[in-house]
Formats: C-alpha cells, structure tokens, sequence
C-alpha cells in the first residue's frame, strides 16, 4: 500500500492583475459618461418656496434660468443685502433681461425656439416689485413660457 502525505504550507498562486487597467479604465468612461458638469455657479441664496402641485420639465435643454435672492455672504459686501438678480454667472439688472432672453433665443435652433422656457428660481421671501419688473421684460422680449421652480411641500 502506498502512504498518502499531506503536503504541509502550500501557498495560494498569486492573484492575476492584468485585467485591473481594463477594469479601471471601463470604471473612468461611466463616470465620465454618467457625470454632468454644472453650467452656473448660483450667487443668490436659493430658499424656493414650497407647492403642492408641480410637473416636472420634459427638456431642460430648452430652459434658461433667471435667478433672484439675496447675495451670498461672500457678495454681500459688494452687493448688500437686497435681492438682485443673476443672468447666467453675471450679475444683471431688470433691463439687462431683454438681450439675455435674446443671446439665448438665438443659441438654440430655429425649430427650439418656439419652445423655449424661462424658469423664474426666486428666493421665497423676495418681494413681487422685482418678479413683477422682470414678467414685464419677459414680455416685451416675447418670452410668454415662464415656469416658477420650487420645492414639493412635504406633508405631516
């Protein structure tokens, strides 16, 4: 009869590393892909008021948006505290509203232009003065397709 031995400290084969760059490399292209860059640094201090009945928007690539709050704490030096109102990254006054809505009309395409939104984001303790100034100036601009933004009011 023979004698069965048991081989005593036999090591695990070392893990085999040549597909971890394809790995790495696949990881990279889905965040890349999957990742959106934003487009505005907001100035204003956005608190939006609460609604109970909202829709979502189809095609956020036809939205431009106006923002309207109170500066951020590193602006409120400069600006002071009242509201004001942001193009964009730019800071802008009520009648800088007409050219904007224009620049933005003309950088969509012809067929877009027609449904083209204008999102109002306004901090919720701004006066109407200011919101009532701007509605004028998306009037005499042709912009009639406003949206208000704000948050879905949780229910207790």
């Amino acid at each position: 009869m023979s004698k069965f031995r048991k081989k005593g400290g036999k090591e695990l084969p070392p893990i085999s590393t040549a597909s971890l760059p394809d790995i790495v490399f696949m990881l990279l292209f889905f965040f890349m892909v999957s990742t959106t860059m934003r487009e505005v640094t907001v100035n204003v201090s956005q608190k939006l008021p609460n609604a109970t009945e909202l829709s979502k928007l189809e095609k956020k690539s036809l939205v431009s948006y106006i923002y309207v709050g109170e500066p951020k704490k590193q602006f409120q030096a400069t600006f002071g505290k009242a509201p004001r109102i942001q193009l964009n990254d730019q800071w802008a006054n009520v009648g800088d509203i007409q050219d904007y809505i224009i620049a933005e009309r003309e950088a969509r395409d012809e067929a877009d232009q027609k449904f083209m939104i204008t999102s109002l984001k306004i901090d919720e303790n701004t006066k109407m003065g200011i919101v009532s100034d701007i509605k004028q100036e998306l009037r005499k601009s042709a912009a009639l397709h406003i949206n208000y933004s704000s948050r879905k009011k949780v229910e207790r």
